[in-house]
C-alpha cells in the first residue's frame, strides 16, 4: 500500500470513478457531522478572506483499491474506507453548483459540475465520478442530475439540503467573493491522505481490519506518554503525586476535557479536541530536558484540574455565591460555559478578582444562554464565543463588567429586553432547547415568586404542562372562537398559542390535567404548591387574552432574573431573526413535501399574514413555492420574481412527487406540520417514550383505558387492533402505554440481550384521535432501522395496504395512517409486524 497527502480536487480529477462496494454501509452522516465539517470550512473561508495564511485542513484518509479499467478508459477505484467523507464532499459540490446556477453564475456552476462531479465524455454509470452503493445511488444521482426529486427524505437528500441552506445563509452575510472562496476551500484547502492498495491485496480483509480495531489511545493518553517520556528521572514520583490523583479524580473523559480547556484558557482558542496532543506537544517541546519546568507544568495542570472539578461538581466550591451560580449552570447542562468559568476561577485563585465578582460574571453567562434559548437564537458559533472569551476579556476592569461587555458585542447576539418580551409572547418555547432546560427556566420563574415555603424541586417529580392542551376537546375550540381574527380558524389560533411560554407551567399532575376543560384544571391547580399554578387557577377562563397577559407577567420576571446586554444592544442585522429561521426551515424540507403559511408562522413565532407577505416579496427564497394555503392550494398572491423562468409552483411540486386532487389541493399526507418542520431543524419536539425492558406485567389499568377509548371512538377497528396486539405479544413483544388522558399504546420489542437491552417499536396507536404513527423518527437511531433501506422497506410494506399512504419524504419523521385501516386489513398489518420482528432478530444475531 502507498499513501500520499492530496487535495480533494487532485484526488477526483481525471477520467476516474470511486465506487462504494456492496459490503459498505449506506451513507450515514447526519447533522452533527455535517455541521462540524461546515464549521471547519467556515474557519478556512474566514482566514482566506481576511488574508491570513491558510494551511490545509486535514480531513482524514481515504483507502482505495484499483478496479477494472473500462473499455472507455474510466479508471475505477473501490472505496475501501472513507466513503462518508467522499460522498459528503461530492454533495457539498452539488449544492455549490446549484447555488451558483441560481445566483446567475452559470459558468462557475458548469465548471464545478465538469471538474468535480462527472466524467464529461462518458455515459451511463461511468458518467459519475462517485458511484455510491445501490441503496444510495438513486438519491445521489438525482442530486448530480439536478432532478426534481433531489433533496429527498433520506441521508443523501438531507446532506444536500444542509449544504444548500448553509450556502444560502453564508451568502447573505454579504462578504465579497464569499462563494468563490468556499469553492477554493473545498477544492484546494481540504487535505486528504490517499492510501492505495496494490493489485492482489485482499480488499475486504483491509476493510475488516480498519473497522474492527481495538480501543485507541485518547488525546490525554498520548500527552501523558509524551510528558513522562521527557521525565526519565522524576517520572515515577510526578506520576504518583500529581498525574495519577488528577486522573483518578476526574476520570478519562474529564481529564481529556481539562487538557483541552488548559489550551483554550491559555489563548489557543482555535484548538479542536482532536488536536489536543499535537498542540500540547508543540507547547511543551521547548521544555525538553528541563525536568523542573515540566514538573511545574504538570503541577499547574493538576491545580487547574481542582478548579475544573468545582465547575463540574459545584458542591466542592467553598464560596456560596459562586457555588449557587455554578449549580445553576450545571442544572442548565452542556459544556459551553466551561472555558470562561475555568478562566474566572483562575482569576479568583490568582487574587485578580473576588468570588462575588466571578459569580456576577457567571450570572451574565447564565442570562446570555437563557435569553438566547427563549428567543431561539441560532447556536452557530456559540462554542467559539466562549472559547475566545478568556483571551478577549478586557483586563482593566472588574471581571463581571468585562464579561458583560464581551457578551454584549454586536455580533454575539445577546437578546435585548424587547426581543425577550416578544419571544415569550410568540415563540414556541416548548420546542426550545432540551427538556431539562425548559424545566429549568420554568423552575427559576417559579422561584422568583419567593414563596414562604419553597418547593423542593430535587424531590418533586414535575414536568411541563400545557394549560391549553396540545390535543384539545371541542370545548376549548369553542372558547377560542371568540378570539380569532379574520380568516383565522380556532385551530390556527390554538397552534399559535399552545407552545408559548405563557401557556406552560410545571406540575406533577399531567395525567390528571390532560385535556380537561379549564374549570376541571382549575380545581387541580388550586391544590398545587407552585405559586405560578395558583396564579393560573385564579383566572376565570383560559384563552388568548389570559395567555398573553401571563406572558407579559413572566417577561417582567425574566428580565429581572436574567439581565440583558449593555445598552440593550441589538444584532447588527436589522432583519427579524424569525425570517432567517424561516429560510432554514424551507431548505430543510425534503422534496415531495409541502407546508402551510400557518405551520411556518407557528414554527417561527409569527402570523400567517406576515409570513405570506414575506414570501410574496421574497419568492426566490429556496423552497418558497412549497408553502401553500391551509387547504393545500397555491396562494393566489404567490408570484415568481420578474423575469424568472421557473415553472408554476404546482408543476414544480408535481415534479417532486406531490399529489394534487382535481380541485388543486395537495395531498394531506405530504404536508409537514410545524412540529415536523421543527424536528427537521433538530428541535426537541418529540415526546420521548421512557420504557423499562420487559416488565413483569403490563399496566392493566392503562390497557383497559386504551381498549375503552378505542371501542368508544373507533368500534369498527377495535377488534382488528386488539388482534394485531395479541399477535405482537405472541412474537415476543409487549405493550406499553402513555400516561395522558388519551392513552396511547406502544408495541415494544426488546431486540437486545439481558445485559444490553435494545428497545424498538414500529408504531404508536392513539385511540381517540384515531391515528397510528409510524415512528421513523425513533427508528432511525436504532439498529437495524438506522439503515435507511430498512426504514424504506417498512414504509413500502405498509404502503401496499389499502388506506395507508406514507410519503417517502418522511423517513425521518412520524407519518401516520388512520386506525380504521385495522378494520379490514388487520391480517396484512400483522404480516408487516412479523417482518419487523424477524428483521430485528436477524440484526440481533448479527450483533451477537
Amino acid at each position: 500500500m502507498r499513501a500520499q497527502e492530496i487535495t480533494f480536487l487532485k484526488l477526483v480529477q481525471g477520467d476516474k470513478q470511486f465506487q462504494v462496494p456492496l459490503y459498505q454501509r449506506t451513507y450515514s452522516w447526519g447533522g452533527e457531522q455535517l455541521k462540524r465539517l461546515w464549521e471547519d470550512v467556515g474557519e478556512l473561508v474566514d482566514q482566506h478572506v481576511s488574508g491570513e495564511s491558510t494551511a490545509p485542513h486535514f480531513l482524514g484518509s481515504v483507502v482505495l483499491a484499483p478496479g477494472q479499467i473500462q473499455a472507455g478508459g474510466v479508471q475505477r477505484w473501490l472505496v475501501v474506507d472513507g466513503q462518508q467523507r467522499l460522498t459528503t464532499l461530492m454533495l457539498a459540490f452539488t449544492a455549490l453548483r446549484d447555488h451558483l446556477k441560481e445566483s446567475g453564475d452559470s459558468r462557475a456552476a458548469d465548471r464545478v459540475h465538469r471538474q468535480i462531479l462527472v466524467n464529461e465524455f462518458h455515459e451511463g454509470f461511468d458518467h459519475y465520478r462517485l458511484l455510491p452503493t445501490q441503496a444510495d445511488r438513486e438519491a445521489y444521482t438525482a442530486c448530480v442530475q439536478s432532478r426534481a426529486e433531489a433533496g429527498g427524505g433520506d441521508n443523501i437528500g438531507a446532506a444536500y439540503r444542509f449544504f444548500r441552506g448553509a450556502l444560502a445563509e453564508g451568502q447573505e452575510a454579504g462578504v465579497e467573493r464569499w462563494v468563490e472562496t468556499v469553492e477554493t476551500v473545498l477544492k484546494d484547502l481540504l487535505s486528504i491522505v490517499e492510501i492505495t492498495a496494490e493489485p492482489g491485496d485482499n480488499v475486504y480483509r483491509i476493510f475488516e481490519s480498519i473497522n474492527n480495531t481495538g480501543v485507541g489511545l485518547s488525546q490525554s493518553d498520548l500527552l501523558r506518554n509524551y510528558v513522562f517520556m521527557l521525565l526519565p528521572k522524576r517520572g515515577e514520583r510526578v506520576y504518583q503525586e500529581l498525574w495519577l490523583p488528577m486522573q483518578q479524580t476526574l476520570g478519562p473523559k474529564n481529564l481529556e476535557l481539562l487538557v483541552w480547556l488548559d489550551l483554550v484558557v491559555r489563548g489557543h482558542h482555535k484548538t479542536k479536541q482532536s488536536e489536543i496532543y499535537r498542540e500540547q506537544q508543540k507547547r511543551l517541546q521547548p521544555l525538553a530536558g528541563d525536568e523542573d519546568a515540566l514538573q511545574r507544568e504538570v503541577a499547574q495542570l493538576a491545580e487547574r484540574g481542582q478548579r475544573f472539578l468545582r465547575i463540574i461538581e459545584p458542591h466542592r466550591e467553598p464560596s456560596a455565591s459562586l457555588r449557587g451560580v455554578l449549580e445553576r449552570l450545571t442544572a442548565w447542562g452542556g459544556q459551553t460555559h466551561y472555558p470562561l468559568a475555568l478562566h474566572l476561577l483562575d482569576l479568583v485563585e490568582a487574587g485578580r478578582t473576588t468570588s462575588e465578582d466571578a459569580a456576577e460574571a457567571l450570572l451574565y453567562v447564565e442570562s446570555y444562554l437563557v435569553r438566547r434559548l427563549i428567543c431561539q437564537t441560532p447556536t452557530t458559533g456559540l462554542n467559539r464565543i466562549f472559547m475566545e472569551a478568556p483571551k478577549e476579556l478586557e483586563t482593566d476592569r472588574p471581571a463581571a463588567e468585562a464579561v458583560r461587555r464581551f457578551l454584549s458585542g454586536r455580533r454575539r447576539r445577546w437578546p435585548s429586553d424587547e426581543e425577550l418580551r416578544q419571544a415569550i409572547r410568540s415563540k414556541p418555547f416548548y420546542w426550545s432547547g432540551r427538556p431539562p432546560q425548559r424545566s429549568y427556566i420554568l423552575r427559576r420563574l417559579e422561584e422568583s415568586y419567593r414563596p414562604t415555603e419553597p418547593v423542593d424541586f430535587d424531590k418533586a417529580s414535575l414536568s411541563v404542562e400545557h394549560v391549553l392542551p396540545q390535543r384539545p376537546a371541542q370545548a376549548w375550540f369553542d372558547l377560542l372562537t371568540a378570539e380569532t381574527e379574520e380568516n383565522q380558524s380556532p385551530q390556527e389560533l390554538h397552534d399559535l398559542l399552545v407552545h408559548t411560554l405563557g401557556n406552560l407551567t410545571l406540575t406533577g399532575d399531567n395525567a390528571k390535567l390532560s385535556n380537561h376543560p379549564f374549570q376541571r384544571k382549575q380545581q387541580i391547580l388550586e391544590s398545587s404548591a407552585l405559586r405560578m399554578n395558583l396564579e393560573i387557577a385564579s383566572a376565570e377562563r383560559w384563552g388568548k387574552a389570559e395567555i398573553m397577559n401571563r406572558a407579559d407577567r413572566l417577561s417582567e420576571r425574566a428580565t429581572e432574573l436574567w439581565p440583558g446586554p449593555i445598552g440593550g444592544v441589538k444584532p447588527v442585522s436589522e432583519e427579524w431573526s424569525g425570517w432567517a429561521e424561516l429560510r432554514v426551515a424551507l431548505v430543510a424540507m425534503p422534496s415531495g413535501t409541502w407546508t402551510t403559511y400557518g405551520d411556518v408562522a407557528e414554527l417561527i413565532g409569527s402570523h400567517p399574514v406576515p409570513v405570506g407577505n414575506y414570501l410574496g416579496s421574497n419568492s426566490t427564497v429556496i423552497g418558497a413555492y412549497r408553502v401553500l394555503t391551509a387547504d393545500g392550494k397555491i396562494s393566489g398572491s404567490f408570484r415568481w420574481a420578474e423575469g424568472s423562468d421557473r415553472q408554476p409552483p404546482q408543476e414544480l411540486l408535481k415534479g417532486e412527487g406531490v399529489k394534487f386532487d382535481p380541485s388543486g389541493r395537495a395531498h394531506r399526507s405530504q404536508r409537514l406540520t410545524a412540529a415536523e418542520l421543527a424536528t427537521l431543524l433538530g428541535k426537541d419536539v418529540s415526546q420521548p417514550v421512557s420504557h423499562d425492558p420487559l416488565p413483569d406485567s403490563e399496566n392493566a389499568e392503562a390497557a383497559e383505558r386504551f381498549r375503552d377509548q378505542l371501542h368508544e371512538h373507533w368500534p369498527e377497528a377495535s377488534t382488528g387492533v386488539r388482534s394485531a396486539l395479541d399477535f405482537w405479544r405472541r412474537q415476543g413483544g409487549y405493550l406499553d402505554y402513555g400516561q395522558y388522558e388519551e392513552t396511547s399504546c406502544f408495541p415494544m420489542l426488546d431486540a437486545g440481550t439481558s445485559q444490553r437491552p435494545h428497545l424498538i417499536w414500529p408504531v404508536a396507536i392513539y385511540p381517540v384521535s384515531g391515528t397510528v404513527e409510524v415512528v421513523f423518527q425513533y427508528l432511525k437511531d436504532r439498529s437495524p432501522f438506522d439503515d435507511t433501506e430498512q426504514r424504506r422497506e417498512l414504509l413500502h410494506r405498509l404502503n401496499k395496504i389499502d388506506g395507508i399512504e406514507l410519503p417517502e419524504a418522511k423517513l425521518e419523521l412520524r407519518p401516520s395512517f388512520p386506525v380504521r385501516v385495522f378494520a379490514e386489513h388487520g391480517d396484512e398489518i400483522c404480516e408487516v409486524l412479523d417482518w419487523f420482528v424477524h428483521t430485528a432478530a436477524l440484526d440481533l444475531a448479527r450483533r451477537a
